[in-house]
């Protein structure tokens, strides 16, 4: 119901898993991965304008307080961003998608694409490590990496209908050390999958352009480990 069929054929999965060891940091870049007329339901749950909360991270401490953020100094500020509070009757749509993100049918397809076994039997919270976000032209998503233990796969799939090429919000991953950064654009539909231990994995997300400062980046993000 969720995947495009014609994306997740065995030869399009040898295909995403023969780019993806070929690329450094590793990871590939999938665009139209899911059924367009689901995301359009889910994507009209969350342009309403209520279920979400402003949350902050810095490199010391996560989910920091409104007083410790207003503490700590700017270079130590890594997220600031909206976080979609699970809350409401009314988003049955975007809900079953996440429930489908963490379900084994997707976690199957991640499996065989980064050739390793995925599974939430010692994750205390799965559904934590799934949710959607969105950024305005405040916001910011500094310099980072994923690379928790037992972490494997890190999915970022794009939510934006008609994404401005002058918009900015793109990713950003270091790379290979001595050449350019890679960057993605935030495009509706793409799925980009990474594995966070390996070479050239930090990244960061390019901040929104000021003259759009009625707009949003939205986008799920989701973390999957092996043991």
């Amino acid at each position: 119901m969720w995947l495009n069929d014609k994306q997740v054929t065995d030869s399009a999965v040898d295909n995403y898993r023969e780019v993806l060891l070929s690329t450094r940091p590793n990871y590939i870049v999938i665009d139209g991965l899911f059924e367009e007329t689901k995301l359009d339901e889910v994507t009209s749950v969350l342009q309403q304008p209520h279920h979400w909360q402003t949350q902050q991270h810095t490199y010391s401490a996560l989910y920091v307080d409104s007083t410790e953020w207003q503490n700590t100094h700017n270079d130590e500020r890594f997220v600031q961003r909206d976080v979609w509070c699970r809350d409401s009757a009314s988003a049955n749509i975007a809900q079953a998608f996440l429930s489908f993100l963490r379900g084994d049918e997707f976690m199957s397809l991640l499996s065989r694409i980064f050739n390793v076994h995925l599974t939430d039997k010692n994750v205390a919270n799965s559904s934590i490590n799934t949710n959607y976000f969105r950024l305005a032209a405040r916001d910011f998503v500094k310099q980072h990496a994923d690379d928790s233990p037992g972490r494997k796969v890190c999915m970022l799939l794009y939510l934006n209908k008609g994404w401005s090429h002058n918009a900015g919000g793109e990713l950003g991953f270091i790379g290979d050390e001595g050449n350019q950064p890679i960057t993605i654009a935030p495009l509706y539909n793409r799925c980009v999958l990474f594995d966070p231990s390996s070479t050239g994995s930090e990244h960061w997300v390019e901040k929104l352009n000021a003259e759009y400062t009625n707009q949003y980046r939205y986008n799920v993000t989701s973390w999957y480990w092996s043991k």
